[in-house]
């Protein structure tokens, strides 16, 4: 007869028999998924989308395809806001080029007016005739140059009137909260669907309150200053001497009409003197 030596359990002190013994199944699951968390998880990436090479090659097939792919949907869905804005922007920096040019030539003009005057009353004092046709001539080619001048320094401040009118425009994005942002309408089994672009709202390009409101009547206008500084004050639409904007680019005309004709040529003089 055999004698059994009893085994006894440690954390309970009660004697087991090496024949009869209770497996517990429920601690057994527990150590094999133990044991399985730590063999650790199984990362598989996925090979390139483009040049179907392994994920450890790092290439840039993939970044570079997303940059493309940017840049052609902004050309699709942003080249028209950006037309409009360069259409407004060109016309309101042209009116006020042409404005600040009348201004600096209504001067001179005034200017050469007296001078005339003088000269006028100047030979009729002493010689009892008309000014000489030399000085008259002179005084004319004078007020060629100056108004020359005036319309060298009024095209030379385009840069900083067309910084200023791209100044006013506002871009706004929608908020990341918002429902057409956190669940935009692309359904992932269906393919994508090209969302409805929306008339008004974030997303799109907003002016000034020179679009909105009429501008006053000019006869309820003061004469303006002339501007040095930074910001141009408002200006009377102005047209009649704008450049034309190149033809072609499938541009949209939104806030103006077509480019007017050439102007017609300068007069000869301005104020001619009144012979008595």
């Amino acid at each position: 007869m055999n004698n059994q030596t009893p085994h006894r359990d440690i954390s309970t002190g009660q004697a087991l028999n090496m024949y009869s013994r209770d497996y517990n199944y429920s601690n057994n699951n527990t150590t094999t998924n133990t044991k399985s968390s730590r063999k650790g998880v199984i990362r598989m990436d996925p090979d390139c989308a483009i040049c179907h090479a392994p994920a450890s090659h790092a290439c840039e097939c993939e970044a570079k395809g997303l940059e493309v792919a940017v840049r052609q949907a902004e050309a699709r869905m942003m080249q028209s806001i950006y037309n409009d804005i360069r259409s407004w922007v060109r016309a309101h920096a042209q009116d006020y080029i042409l404005e600040y040019f009348r201004l600096l030539t209504e001067r001179r003009k005034a200017t050469h007016a007296q001078h005339l005057e003088r000269i006028t009353a100047h030979a009729y004092h002493y010689y009892h005739a008309p000014p000489h046709p030399n000085e008259i001539a002179a005084a004319q080619q004078a007020l060629k140059r100056g108004i020359d001048e005036d319309w060298q320094a009024s095209v030379q401040r385009y840069p900083e009137v067309l910084e200023y009118f791209y100044s006013l425009v506002e871009l706004t994005l929608p908020d990341d909260n918002e429902p057409a942002v956190k669940d935009p309408p692309l359904s992932a089994l269906q393919g994508s669907r090209k969302a409805a672009r929306r008339n008004t709202g974030p997303g799109t390009a907003v002016s000034g309150p020179s679009l909105a409101a009429p501008p006053p009547h000019p006869h309820e206008r003061e004469p303006l200053p002339l501007p040095r500084g930074r910001t141009p004050p408002p200006l009377e639409p102005l047209r009649e001497r704008r450049t034309p904007a190149p033809p072609g680019g499938g541009r949209r005309q939104s806030y103006r009409g077509p480019p007017p004709g050439p102007p017609p040529p300068p007069a000869s003089a301005y104020f001619p003197p009144q012979y008595m």
